[in-house]
């Protein structure tokens, strides 16, 4: 392993250290080696230069480590690292589709983000990109593998669906009804996202924060207000983090719940979804009461934690009564179970080898959860063992039912242990921001550990923001799993994984 002992110290728990291309490789190796993964790659464009940044995270404890890589602008080349982490692959693609850094050796180098209308030598997230060009086809089409044989033939489905979600297209290859092969075509609506903070104060960038994806307000408020508090050194009063971890577990709650009631729709049980539309409703006006807004937005921001009230404890009682009847209606019933059994499995091998987050994650065994690994909350997040790990659609339906239990419980935990009036909490102290200063923030969202990495300009507005959804790291998890599953099991399949578009699609 490295020695980070000479490494320059940046934000909480942070060392920083800048190499050269060169060295990347091996660095890379020896944190891969000694338990880190790869949570962010960042391209920065520094004008006089290009950049490439790469944080790898540890948990147990909370361990994080940043390489700078300086490129030249007239030729930033970097070597892959996709052959030791799939993720990396991912991230070198979009890095070079946005910035125009070239990923040497990428044994997959074709297109992830760019649109096949932008033109050749167009990379949008430069300070000079300009605006954004006209609809052309210089690129062509997507190159989709094609699978060809004895009865194989292709069901297209997308990108434009009939329901209110975001485009996706999903091009399966099938024979009867097995599916072969499924590729997941995103990006339709790439909007820039990142780039839209910049030259945005801190307390402007939240509101574009908490709308990253819709059903995710908490997850990305709290990681980007993390960040900006990392770098302007802000400490955050003991109980201003229990109310964040309450409202986390709120916007929790009410997605999971939403999750059991649409997996049993998927499979002709509507009247468990309605059962499960009528306790996200009551979570919902409890989300109004506690924030002022159903989806909880507007209640943390950097330096700052706001809410009306703390949940009624009773109203939580009654609603773990009744997703434990809903749970247990449908695990009960043969046909919902037999549909959920062995469907769409993934396995630990390859949840690990795809580096898969959150829900999906613990459904195939893999032990990953920032509320332990990157904990911010006073005292200690306990993994619980859950009792369907087989990497299926039930036990992706089992976790979610079990982390609504744990959250009911933090959150009746947490509150017992608020030592003052929670409807105003925020920072205690804060020191001057330096030029360049950065922040990072990591955060266990519902679908997963979302990752916010900032930078400050002198002035203090941000300079950049990038944002890793656990959604990027799990799209390509799903197609593994509808391997040699029917083509009409993958609406279920999908929603088992339920993953944003949004976030993805930034």
């Amino acid at each position: 392993m490295t020695d980070h002992s000479t490494e320059k110290s940046c934000g909480q728990r942070r060392n920083s250290r800048t190499i050269s291309p060169d060295e990347l490789p091996g660095h890379a190796t020896d944190l891969f080696a000694d338990g880190y993964r790869l949570g962010l790659v960042a391209g920065h464009d520094d004008t006089d230069r290009l950049r490439a940044v790469y944080l790898f995270l540890a948990g147990a404890p909370d361990r994080r480590v940043e390489l700078h890589v300086p490129l030249d602008r007239n030729r930033p080349h970097v070597p892959s690292l996709a052959a030791a982490s799939f993720p990396a692959g991912r991230f070198e693609r979009e890095m070079r589709d946005l910035f125009g850094i070239l990923p040497e050796n990428h044994p997959l180098p074709r297109r992830l983000v760019r649109h096949f209308h932008w033109p050749q030598g167009w990379f949008p997230m430069l300070a000079d990109a300009g605006d954004p060009p006209e609809f052309g086809e210089p690129d062509g089409a997507y190159p989709f593998r094609t699978v060809e044989g004895p009865g194989v033939y292709e069901i297209p489905v997308g990108p434009v669906h009939a329901g209110m979600i975001e485009p996706g297209h999903f091009r399966f290859s099938v024979v009867g009804e097995t599916i072969l092969n499924l590729k997941a075509r995103l990006w339709f609506v790439h909007k820039g996202l990142e780039k839209l903070f910049t030259g945005l104060t801190p307390e402007q960038g939240t509101e574009l924060a908490e709308r990253v994806s819709g059903d995710t307000t908490i997850g990305h408020a709290l990681a980007f207000s993390q960040a900006v508090e990392d770098a302007r050194n802000h400490v955050i009063t003991p109980d201003a983090h229990r109310i964040r971890a309450i409202l986390l577990e709120l916007e929790r709650l009410y997605n999971h719940v939403t999750d059991l009631g649409a997996l049993c729709n998927d499979v002709g049980h509507g009247i468990l979804n309605n059962h499960a539309l009528r306790i996200r409703e009551t979570l919902l006006r409890l989300n109004d009461q506690v924030t002022g807004d159903r989806l909880l937005r507007g209640a943390i921001g950097p330096g700052r934690t706001r809410i009306h009230q703390l949940p009624d404890t009773g109203v939580l009682h009654r609603i773990g009564t009744g997703v434990d009847e809903l749970a247990s209606l449908a695990l009960n019933h043969t046909v919902v179970r037999d549909r959920f059994t062995g469907t769409a499995t993934l396995t630990l091998e390859q949840a690990t080898d795809l580096g898969v987050l959150g829900p999906v994650a613990r459904a195939s065994g893999r032990t990953i959860d920032a509320r332990h690994d990157h904990p911010f909350l006073p005292g200690t997040f306990i993994h619980t063992p859950h009792a369907h790990t087989d990497g299926d659609v039930l036990s992706r339906f089992c976790i979610r039912a079990e982390e609504i239990r744990a959250a009911l419980q933090l959150i009746v935990t947490t509150i017992s242990h608020l030592d003052t009036p929670p409807t105003q909490t925020g920072s205690t102290s804060a020191t001057p921001t330096a030029p360049g200063a950065s922040g990072v923030g990591i955060v266990e969202g519902w679908r997963g550990t979302i990752v916010h990495r900032i930078e400050l300009a002198g002035d203090g507005t941000l300079s950049r923001v990038k944002i890793v959804d656990p959604s990027f790291l799990n799209w390509p998890a799903l197609p593994v799993a509808m391997t040699n599953t029917i083509v009409p099991d993958f609406p279920l399949a999908n929603k088992s994984f339920n993953l944003s578009y949004a976030g993805n699609d930034l």
